[in-house]
């Protein structure tokens, strides 16, 4: 099974239509940069330099904004620049705070979203040609060559571009406030970017999801990882088990198996009113996933796992990941992908993603049903067993959300911190509006901001 893409042609007409409105129109093509074409060199490292020494909490610093100096050849930087969606490593070197790191892989990522209005092919559905915007989403793989290279602890550093999002506020944001609530969520932080010598701009420094995400996160962090696979297909079954590894991102090589995953799914499609909410308590953290749901419901992530689209006659949902713990026997729901997160607090601003119903509700027999002002196909989340068993909590869940709401989410507590993260980025914000026409207004930026608070005290009163 491939991994889930939203391609339905009408999905990304909108997703067109809707983020073209949010562009810069005086924006113009932006040459790639020529520097000397060189052949990259091999440093090896002594062993005593800071990037080995220390870990990952410095890159994450939420008081720091760090600067990551990105160098290429001429001829690698042409080729990724052509065609950023194959999204293929090529070498470079990576210089942090006075360090070289090099060789390492760069590549540009994303999926549609990532690209829509930044390259140059005709399809927004098949993204294709050569880049068009400054900033594109960067991976940089620093054990490229080397397995056991790190950076800080870290084998891949994720810059995203933030380009649909004008606050620059909300992953930082989003994984903050789930962190808060004690869901296990990337750390996210923001980072200015120098590519070739050229200030490219602010990006989101996001922490990678993989194994040694799950080590840092968990008691036992050697247990599968799962990246957009629900327990259960639409109908309420388990997926085979090939499936389920077709989506494994650790163990890959270790003869894994989704046993784990497909008897906890097998258990949800075979429970009853009267004991599904045992099954959930006894392989979950109920606090937890309750803890998630209250998060992702307040902040209206309406691109996540509770937003089931519909299309060809299938179901399903996407930006989520599962760790299976081994020692405890127990899953958990991890949150990806935040750019969308907040948008449709107050109302449907963002017409490609409004989720219909409110917690725990379903409709039209569970069937798919057409919402919003694109009209889209979509099916109720509680219309998925175990959705509906975590909605089946009803104390819990609103015990956690006066907890968010009064406490987490407090004016007192989430205006300072916007306020500090809003000063540590003004500089870097108002730079990149001056070099390059397609970067954020600073106007428009800050409008945005004023914006993303109204949302959020409409969201504690709401």
């Amino acid at each position: 099974m491939e991994r889930f893409r939203l391609k339905a042609s009408l999905f990304v007409l909108a997703t067109v239509v809707f983020f073209a409105c949010k562009k810069d129109h005086d924006a113009k093509p932006i040459p790639p940069v020529s520097p000397p074409e060189y052949v990259v060199d091999t440093i090896v490292p002594t062993g005593n330099e800071q990037y080995l020494t220390k870990g990952s909490d410095y890159i994450f610093d939420q008081n720091s904004l760090h600067t990551f100096e990105i160098n290429l050849p001429t001829s690698q930087l042409k080729k990724i620049n052509e065609n950023p969606a194959a999204e293929q490593y090529v070498a470079g070197t990576l210089t942090f705070e006075g360090e070289k790191i090099s060789p390492i892989g760069i590549r540009y990522k994303g999926s549609i979203g990532a690209f829509v209005g930044c390259l140059s092919g005709p399809d927004a559905g098949n993204p294709s040609g050569y880049k068009t915007c400054t900033k594109l989403s960067m991976q940089l793989k620093i054990n490229w060559l080397d397995p056991d290279s790190k950076f800080y602890g870290l084998k891949k550093i994720q810059l995203h571009s933030q380009n649909q999002d004008p606050s620059q506020m909300h992953e930082r944001l989003a994984y903050y406030l789930f962190r808060a609530m004690g869901v296990p969520a990337p750390r996210s932080v923001h980072a200015r970017v120098i590519v070739n010598g050229q200030y490219m701009g602010l990006f989101a420094l996001t922490e990678e999801v993989d194994g040694r995400f799950t080590r840092e996160n968990f008691d036992d962090g050697t247990g599968n990882l799962y990246k957009e696979i629900w327990p259960l297909d639409m109908n309420g079954l388990p997926f085979s088990e090939s499936t389920y590894l077709s989506h494994l991102e650790t163990n890959e090589d270790e003869n894994p198996s989704a046993s784990m995953i497909r008897g906890f799914a097998q258990a949800i499609a075979n429970s009853t009113p009267d004991n599904i909410q045992a099954i959930i308590t006894d392989r979950m953290k109920l606090e937890e996933i309750i803890a998630y749901a209250v998060v992702d419901r307040t902040i209206r992530v309406d691109d996540g796992p509770f937003h089931w689209y519909c299309w060809g006659g299938n179901c399903s949902s996407h930006n989520y990941f599962w760790y299976e713990e081994p020692t405890k026997n127990t899953l958990h729901l991890i949150p990806w992908d935040m750019d969308n997160a907040f948008e449709n607090i107050i109302s449907n601003e963002n017409p490609v993603i409004p989720i219909a119903d409110a917690w725990g509700e379903t409709r039209n027999n569970c069937q798919p049903f057409p919402y919003g002002s694109f009209q889209f196909m979509q099916r109720s989340a509680a219309c998925d067993r175990l959705t509906a068993g975590w909605a089946s909590f009803e104390d819990e869940y609103n015990a956690q959300l006066l907890h968010f709401k009064t406490e987490i989410l407090a004016p007192e507590k989430i205006n300072p911190l916007l306020h500090d993260w809003e000063t540590q980025i003004l500089d870097a914000t108002t730079e990149a509006r001056a070099a390059h026409g397609d970067a954020i207004p600073v106007a428009d930026w800050s409008y945005a901001l004023s914006k993303l608070k109204n949302q959020l005290e409409y969201a504690r009163s709401h």
